[in-house]
């Protein structure tokens, strides 16, 4: 069977014929809630209350493309003024602590943007005027016991004094109405919906229908239901698509390991030379006669 075949075929197992979300579908919704300035003030003002000068004119979104191979175009960095950057990454429902590297990478690559952008040179005596950093995860997942902030210092070199230090801090679901916490809730509602009906458009049409009723991002739903359909929905299965491979490439190392193994086996029948050729093909039916001929042949050539 081909490997095309065997690829179609395992798609073809997908829990519906309807068109498939897309894997990163709560990202992409993530991105494109913030890229209105009314929402981007709203995010801004949950974070900075006390901001009360705050205008849509002073926030800038300059969140980065293709800093790494994994891409991080759904992560946002808001610039606010010349005198605060914010960069706000998504955890998604996953926990896991390598995003630190995430925003050490992108911090670094956000201020090198910036520099080129204010026409600042960094070999030069004059001292560079940068904005403050903030740094900010916002987890989708279930809380438990997972700390208010996170370090590179502390998750990476057991608390030691490195030279370089990332904290950012973790944002959970809450009791309150602001729109990062409607975002987080959104998110929940979107995979207790994709347990029921897989990945599939109903899901997402659930969690629209579902959201707007429990009035979590109403107004930006039903301003841009089309859009944020489409935004979910997918040709083909991402998720899919790198279970089919991961599982091809799995295959194809088993069957590795276990042929390495039979010929190791075949190699000692040979050289113990009890048995024929034809006899070690009916224990060993993986190898086939002129593998085994082949084998026979290096094993002469080396005694």
């Amino acid at each position: 069977m081909s490997d095309d075949t065997k690829q179609t075929q395992e798609v073809s197992v997908l829990r519906s014929a309807q068109p498939a979300t897309k894997r990163t579908a709560k990202n992409s919704v993530f991105l494109d809630l913030f890229q209105d300035k009314k929402n981007l003030l709203k995010l801004y003002k949950t974070l900075h209350p006390e901001d009360t000068d705050a205008t849509e004119d002073t926030l800038d979104i300059v969140t980065i493309d293709n800093v790494l191979t994994d891409n991080l175009y759904n992560d946002l960095g808001i610039m606010v003024g010349n005198n605060r950057l914010l960069l706000l990454l998504e955890a998604q429902s996953s926990w896991t602590v390598n995003i630190l590297i995430r925003i050490l990478l992108y911090l670094a690559q956000s201020y090198h943007e910036y520099f080129e952008r204010t026409s600042q040179s960094l070999y030069k005596s004059t001292k560079v005027k940068m904005p403050k950093p903030e740094l900010y995860i916002i987890y989708t997942g279930n809380r438990g016991r997972k700390p208010d902030t996170i370090s590179l210092s502390k998750e990476f070199f057991d608390g030691a004094d490195i030279d370089i230090e990332v904290k950012a801090k973790v944002i959970y679901e809450s009791e309150t109405e602001d729109i990062i916490n409607q975002y987080i809730i959104f998110c929940k509602v979107f995979d207790e919906q994709r347990k029921l009906y897989g990945m599939t458009e109903q899901t997402v049409r659930e969690t629209i229908r579902i959201c707007k009723d429990r009035n979590v991002l109403k107004e930006y739903l039903m301003n841009r239901e089309m859009e944020v359909v489409t935004i979910m929905m997918s040709l083909f299965n991402d998720e899919q698509i790198m279970k089919t491979y991961w599982k091809d490439m799995e295959n194809t190392l088993t069957d590795k390991i276990t042929h390495d193994k039979d010929r190791e086996t075949a190699e000692r029948m040979i050289k113990d030379g009890e048995l024929s050729l034809e006899k070690i093909a009916r224990y060993i039916p993986s190898l086939s006669m002129d593998e085994l001929k082949e084998l026979e042949a290096e094993i002469m050539q080396l005694a």
